[in-house]
């Protein structure tokens, strides 16, 4: 798919890329540690996996999600697979704080408050760990 932004995976910042699959990090000033887990094939819904793929597929999501947890320590994390804008199978994995721009509201949503730098600052930090952190789960998770 020419068009397709997802198939044409320019300008990423790839956490982990298999044959089936690929994570990346996603540049957002606000959300340090802000992952997308993008099926490789053109498809378009879950539904379209063979039962194989789709576990695969979500046992990369929960291990990007462990890895959060463990590493950035959020209050939550959003798992968001929506598909409107590109209508590709991936899944947002979203580290999320009660201090964050948009809590307790998507981060898709008006913002509530300025974030404060510092603590960007330190989760920004984490990054590298974080990055370790995804490859030993979706070691453990293949």
């Amino acid at each position: 798919m020419d068009e397709c932004p997802l198939c044409l995976a320019r300008d990423e910042v790839l956490v982990h890329g298999a044959d089936d699959l690929r994570v990346i990090l996603i540049d957002d000033p606000d959300y340090p540690g802000y992952c997308r887990v993008i099926w490789n094939a053109h498809v378009a819904e879950m539904s379209e996996l063979p039962r194989r793929q789709a576990r695969r597929l979500m046992d990369a999501v929960f291990a990007v999600e462990t890895a959060l947890r463990t590493v950035m320590q959020p209050t939550k994390v959003n798992l968001a697979s929506l598909g409107n804008m590109a209508a590709h199978l991936h899944w947002h994995v979203i580290p999320r704080f009660a201090d964050d721009a948009h809590f307790p509201q998507s981060i898709w949503g008006p913002r509530m408050r300025a974030t404060d730098a510092r603590r960007v600052a330190g989760r920004l930090a984490l990054l590298p760990e974080l990055r370790k952190a995804i490859g030993a789960e979706l070691t453990h998770a293949a």
